[in-house]
């Protein structure tokens, strides 16, 4: 019988994996934020003749929807930044970036939407590389 229990080493978080917590939350607050907008544009608690669902046109019906779904389930999967909080956000991005320059006809173009989605996406992949590069210099 060992009376000595085994010892289990954990290191300790790097500033890097900190800011990337720290990121996944606050995208997390922003894809709520988000989320919500959406949802009432759905329920038409928003000013406008064509911003109640049963007004709008086919193509903002299927991207609010669309929208109004992922960017709460992203906002939870961040928050807990699981694995596929990430993906989920990344959908919402790509999805707002092809509505707002692939077709700002239909869309209009919303610049700070997407400028967002690009910084964050460019602070994340910058975070990952950091982190990738300390754990190879670990092992």
């Amino acid at each position: 019988m060992m009376s000595s229990q085994a010892r289990i080493a954990v290191a300790a978080p790097t500033m890097a994996e900190g800011a990337l917590a720290w990121l996944h939350r606050l995208v997390a607050v922003y894809c709520l934020l988000f989320g919500i907008l959406y949802w009432i544009r759905l329920i038409g608690l928003n000013d406008g003749l064509t911003w109640r669902f049963d007004t709008m046109p086919i193509t903002w019906q299927a991207a609010s929807v669309l929208l109004a779904v992922f960017f709460p389930f992203a906002a939870i999967g961040l928050w807990m930044l699981a694995s596929w909080g990430p993906v989920l956000w990344l959908i919402c991005a790509i999805t707002e970036i092809v509505m707002y320059v692939g077709f700002p006809q239909i869309y209009g173009f919303r610049i700070g939407a997407v400028a967002t989605h690009c910084i964050v996406a460019a602070l994340y992949l910058t975070l990952r590389l950091v982190i990738y590069l300390q754990r190879k210099r670990i092992t």
